[in-house]
């Protein structure tokens, strides 16, 4: 599918962009050109040392902002597919600097849909998160803005041979920022802070993200917001999982937290369709409803008022699994976290 193709993906240097390069290249050895797009000149020499140029002569390494039209414009020419993984995602970092959130989710998102529409790319897949769906913080309010941004792009792409899509998912299993890494840091400190022992969250690994995406990149017909199929696990699993001996502390949420994340509300249920693995929001102002969507490209409408969130739902991951799954993802396998 990726053979001969030019790709493109915004904020490249990440946790999710990396895995995807290194993906690429394993599976796609005739990829044609994988341009990593992104603002830090460190993280792309450190990526170059992780990634040779004699051995991956075809990546190359683009410094610019989603904010950059211009800049962005002038990346895409020649690419054929774009993944958009840019993001500002802290969530406090948001709450404080609203608007420098805004500038980089919403206004990149839609400088990265112009670029697109005035280049010759005929692939989008925008990365998106659970916390896009009802959203209680900032961070939240600009990914759901950005989904609906590359959604609506639909709209206006003409005769182009171009479609945007949305990939949507919970935590990744040890990315930066997230509650496993902090508690393998704290966890020599013998304190793990739990901010309320109720909180759920979903779980994916990084691999799956990656698959997901390119699923999306295969089978999407513009217009879909993509959600997996995923385990969700309790705070106080991760706690116990991680440090068993350590103490637990209760803290209490953080300003614009969740106690269970939410990837499908009950209003999204009429637009929304099971594919088997995934499931798919359509957009409520489509030329298609759920049924034609089924009967053209398979699946089934989900049942009406139909929601999906980490409390609620039907596979939680054991201490014992979570164990396993930080051993393969996150930790050094000779690390014992029994």
């Amino acid at each position: 599918m990726l053979n001969k193709k030019s790709i493109l993906i915004t904020g490249g240097t990440g946790t999710f962009g990396k895995a995807f390069v290194k993906t690429i290249f394993e599976r796609f050895p005739e990829v044609k050109r994988l341009v990593v797009f992104s603002r830090d000149e460190l993280k792309q020499y450190e990526m170059g040392q992780q990634f040779l140029e004699t051995r991956y002569p075809v990546l190359r390494y683009f410094i610019g902002d989603v904010r950059d039209a211009d800049r962005l414009r002038r990346a895409m020419e020649g690419i054929d597919i774009v993944i958009h993984a840019a993001a500002l995602k802290q969530v406090p970092a948001a709450e404080y600097n609203p608007f420098e959130c805004i500038k980089t989710n919403v206004l990149g998102a839609q400088n990265v849909i112009e670029a697109c529409l005035d280049t010759n790319v005929k692939r989008v897949v925008a990365l998106s998160t659970d916390k896009a769906a009802a959203p209680i913080n900032l961070y939240g309010a600009t990914k759901l803005c950005s989904d609906k941004l590359f959604t609506a792009a639909n709209n206006i792409k003409g005769h182009r041979d171009l479609r945007f899509s949305v990939v949507r998912y919970g935590n990744v299993m040890g990315s930066r920022g997230s509650v496993i890494p902090f508690f393998l840091e704290r966890r020599k400190t013998g304190m793990l802070p739990i901010t309320d022992p109720a909180m759920t969250r979903f779980n994916i690994s990084l691999q799956d993200g990656v698959d997901m995406v390119l699923w999306a990149l295969e089978h999407a017909q513009g217009g879909e917001i993509f959600v997996p199929k995923i385990p969700s696990y309790r705070i106080t699993d991760v706690a116990k999982a991680i440090g068993p001996d350590c103490e637990h502390p209760i803290i209490g949420i953080r300003p614009g937290e969740k106690i269970h994340e939410e990837m499908i509300t009950g209003s999204d249920s009429f637009n929304t369709v099971d594919l088997g693995k995934y499931f798919a929001i359509l957009p409520s102002a489509g030329a298609h409803s759920a049924e034609s969507y089924c009967a053209v490209h398979g699946g089934r409408p989900v049942p009406p008022g139909f929601a999906y969130d980490s409390g609620s739902n039907t596979e939680f991951l054991t201490v014992e699994q979570l164990q396993q799954l930080i051993a393969e993802h996150v930790t050094h396998p000779e690390e014992n976290l029994a």
